[in-house]
């Protein structure tokens, strides 16, 4: 499971970058409010993307299937957080309902990490 979570971790961060120059080059036209939305999705994007390689890392010392748990949130919460918040701002997809839906998964992530690292069994 550790490749997995690495490997879409830094898939993750790489379409965060893509994104991020996206905004800046090429968004200059989208209005503030949906641009600012933007910039929004991108950090989470960024933020998350990290939280998968280390929960990959982490899975890899034993982290047991918790930590399995909380890469599955964070990948399927990222993609629906990020990608409604792109939708909408983007594109005006009225798909703003599954960003919720993703957030939630996202601090469930955290918390399934932080239980992972707190039960360890040594």
């Amino acid at each position: 499971m550790e490749r997995l979570w690495i490997g879409a971790g830094a898939l993750m961060g790489m379409m965060a970058v893509a994104m991020a120059a996206l905004a800046a080059h090429a968004l200059n036209g989208l209005g503030p409010l949906r641009l600012a939305m933007v910039h929004s999705a991108i950090r989470m994007q960024g933020w998350h993307a990290l939280a998968l390689i280390g929960t990959g890392l982490w899975s890899a010392q034993g982290g047991g299937r918790l930590a399995a748990f909380a890469g599955a949130a964070f990948l399927v919460g990222g993609v629906l957080f990020c990608g409604g918040v792109y939708g909408l701002a983007l594109l005006a997809w009225p798909v703003a309902f599954v960003a919720p839906i993703g957030g939630s998964l996202l601090m469930l992530g955290w918390l399934l990490l932080f239980l992972s690292a707190l039960l360890r069994q040594r």
